[in-house]
């Protein structure tokens, strides 16, 4: 029973490590210390690109919102791939195209999902900054402007941008409690920043150099975005993070799309932490420390909690905080069932909501490492709405 106990002790930790001391960690090292060179005036030619599919309701807007950058255009080019759309997509893209010189558009007869539509643009790009973004997301006037600067100096291989999630009271009657999580993924997102290791971009505004561009995999699937964070690191670059540079984009509208969204990326994300499983034993230890707490213990979350609810179980009349523990837990999942019931009915109480999204979340992970062990992710899928 004592191994049994130590074991348990150290399962606690594992997790108490990644919801609260890494955050604060990473938030206090080098808090007031600045590790690059920066200008506010650094003009780099910038290549934007991002794919698309089926995405007629939000393309035209987008571009739109790319045009009004503050920013030199002379110096800019934008890629847009659409991924064999088959609804407007296509046409309003080559209508907009005759009104903006810098517009390129790549339309591909087949389904080659987002990665295959990346390594088509890289190929076609003649800039130094590859910035990347999403069909959905919105940029503040100065969201590019404030992204480059931090490449000014060379050892900065990547800029992960601020991301702002939108969500209404409507979407988290339905369960939907993205933006509590989001707001505290982003506290983590600056400190790793701060420190030039963030892990993984924003998918919606992020920027590297083109020279530390790695083709995607397209044989498996991975996640695009951490892949391309990861690489950069893996380089021996910076990824730092510029709270100026602001994006918008929608929640998802409810609990079924974000469980969906979620079983898809989580098993891409488990294939593409294996795929840079050697940051684990690198030479750089507060990256390695990073990567194990903020990547390797939050994907394998859903069954070091599993393992500490089987383990309480079984202790708790051996140890009286082992107890505490394990009563603690029970009340937390039968909060999540009462959240659950309250969904059913568009009824949003906190105590309730913020833990069924937090179990949901986790059966999504949980559900995302079987398909990644049955190897059933596929590297082409249907974007969701949001």
């Amino acid at each position: 029973m004592i191994l049994l106990e130590i074991f348990f002790f150290i399962l606690c930790f594992i997790v108490i490590n990644m919801v609260a001391i890494y955050p604060i960690v990473v938030y206090l090292i080098n808090r007031n210390k600045a590790l690059w060179k920066r200008t506010d005036n650094y003009q780099p030619s910038v290549s934007i690109l991002f794919a698309a599919r089926n995405e007629e309701k939000v393309i035209e807007e987008r571009i739109k919102n790319l045009a009004s950058q503050n920013y030199d255009f002379n110096k800019v080019e934008v890629y847009v791939g659409s991924d064999a759309s088959e609804d407007a997509t296509n046409e309003i893209l080559l209508r907009l195209q005759n009104d903006f010189s810098w517009l390129k558009i790549f339309i591909s007869d087949r389904r080659i999902g987002k990665a295959g539509i990346l390594n088509e643009l890289i190929e076609k790009v003649n800039n130094d900054i590859l910035l990347f973004t999403d069909a959905n997301t919105i940029f503040e006037k100065d969201a590019l402007k404030n992204l480059v600067q931090d490449f000014y100096d060379e050892k900065v291989g990547g800029v992960c941008g601020r991301l702002v999630l939108i969500d209404d009271e409507k979407v988290r009657s339905r369960g939907v409690e993205e933006l509590n999580y989001w707001q505290y993924e982003t506290f983590i997102k600056r400190g790793e920043g701060r420190n030039g290791i963030l892990l993984a971009a924003n998918g919606g505004i992020f920027a590297i150099r083109k020279n530390l561009y790695k083709q995607i995999p397209t044989e498996k699937a991975v996640t695009d975005d951490l892949f391309i964070s990861l690489s950069v690191i893996e380089q021996g670059y910076r990824f730092t993070y510029c709270e100026e540079a602001v994006a918008y984009e929608n929640t998802g509208k409810d609990i079924k799309s974000e469980y969906k969204r979620k079983v898809r990326f989580s098993a891409t994300n488990f294939q593409t932490l294996a795929d840079f499983k050697n940051l684990l034993t690198g030479k750089n230890r507060l990256l390695a420390y990073a990567f194990f707490s903020h990547k390797v213990t939050r994907w394998f979350l859903p069954m070091l909690l599993f393992l500490i609810l089987i383990l309480s179980g079984l202790l708790a009349k051996e140890n009286s905080i082992i107890l505490a523990a394990y009563i603690l837990q029970l009340l937390f999942y039968l909060s999540a069932f009462g959240g659950f019931l309250f969904s059913l009915v568009r009824i949003r109480i906190s105590v309730f909501s913020l833990p069924y999204f937090f179990v949901i979340s986790n059966i999504a992970v949980a559900a995302g490492f079987i398909r990644f062990l049955k190897k059933k992710h596929s590297v082409i899928w249907e974007s969701t709405e949001r």
